[in-house]
């Protein structure tokens, strides 16, 4: 435990010394949500972006780095599983995420006087669950592509489409009703969709199994297609 902690600590500074990382999604929501004017229906979906922006557009370049410079393989032949590292890096995304969350929520309800979440609970499982999902797809990318280069481009190819058409950064009833009908089928709307209801204190049942189910399907692709070397 205490070198998964150690573990879990080195990966928030190394992610904290990334300057493009801390701004999306630290600065970046805050822009947004001052361009909204505090509106609080916007939040859930900013912190579905900030979990996206990390799970996959950060850590499948930090995970195929540390393939592409033989760190993992090197972790092998010592006690502390390469695995471990892995699990180290999903946590530290996550409370990342977590803490430019709990930002954009303060700053929302603090200086904007947006309404409070209903239901802090649901909204914290919502998170979970949201956050998780897009890491195990984070770990998806960084199994199929090479490289650390290839990693990070494929990652943000994939977030930054997807927080747009997944009601993310702008509500999908703005979008033209092909978009709408693509973001349907996308990983990340069922994230904005329970992260919406539970901030009016709904749980949304449907999204959530929909995202655990994503979770299961992207950690066993991800462990199947994976190679530490």
């Amino acid at each position: 435990m205490r070198a998964f902690t150690a573990l879990v600590t080195t990966e928030l500074r190394l992610l904290l010394r990334d300057p493009a990382s801390v701004f999306f999604m630290m600065a970046f929501p805050l822009m947004l949500l001052v361009l909204k004017r505090g509106d609080s229906g916007a939040v859930p979906g900013y912190v579905a972006m900030i979990a996206a922006i990390g799970g996959m557009g950060a850590l499948p370049g930090v995970v195929a780095s540390y393939r592409e410079r033989k760190v993992l393989k090197r972790l092998a032949t010592t006690p502390v599983s390469p695995l471990l590292l892995l699990g180290a890096q999903l946590v530290a995304q996550v409370t990342a995420a977590l803490a430019g969350s709990a930002l954009l929520i303060v700053t929302a309800i603090t200086a904007f006087g947006a309404a409070a979440p209903r239901s802090v609970p649901l909204l914290a499982l919502a998170f979970v669950l949201c956050s998780v999902t897009v890491c195990a797809l984070g770990f998806v990318i960084a199994a199929v592509v090479g490289n650390a280069r290839g990693a990070n481009l494929v990652g943000m190819l994939v977030m930054f489409p997807m927080i747009f058409l997944a009601g993310a950064a702008v509500p999908r009833r703005a979008l033209p009703d092909s978009l709408r009908q693509i973001g349907d089928f996308l990983p990340l709307t069922p994230g904005v969709d329970a992260l919406t209801s539970a901030w009016s204190g709904t749980a949304a049942l449907f999204p959530m199994m929909i995202l655990a189910g994503i979770i299961v399907a992207g950690t066993a692709a991800a462990a199947a297609l994976f190679r530490w070397e």
